[in-house]
């Protein structure tokens, strides 16, 4: 069965790579979904959570403060400035941090912390 070689790279960190099944990114035209043997594809990424469903099931979620998407003969680079795995982000004081962050209208940390809220709810594949 064909699969897709996926690897996420923050500017600081390669934060997943593994075997999936499928993948799904929010780009600046829309959401796009990936399965193997997709059409090369190469897309800018808005702040927004990357899901993927590896090859043996796990739901795996990724936080993404936009970046860049590539795909070519099964395998997916999703590049970003900064990236966190859902299993990594702390729901409370993420909370308190989007509130900080509201007070102070800071509208673009707003969306990288919602993404991060956004990343740790019941996966959607």
């Amino acid at each position: 069965m064909a699969q897709l070689d996926v690897s996420v790279v923050a500017a600081d960190r390669q934060v997943w790579t593994g075997a999936a099944a499928s993948l799904v990114a929010a780009t600046t035209e829309g959401e796009i979904g990936i399965l193997p043997g997709h059409e090369p594809v190469l897309a800018v990424l808005r702040t927004g959570v990357v899901r993927i469903k590896s090859v043996d099931g796990e739901d795996i979620r990724v936080a993404v403060d936009g970046g860049f998407f590539s795909v070519d003969q099964n395998v997916v680079r999703v590049l970003s400035g900064a990236a966190k795995l859902a299993s990594e982000i702390d729901e409370a004081s993420t909370r308190a941090e989007l509130e900080q962050a509201k007070t102070a209208q800071d509208t673009e940390r707003e969306k990288v912390l919602a993404a991060h809220l956004e990343a740790l709810a019941a996966p959607r594949h």
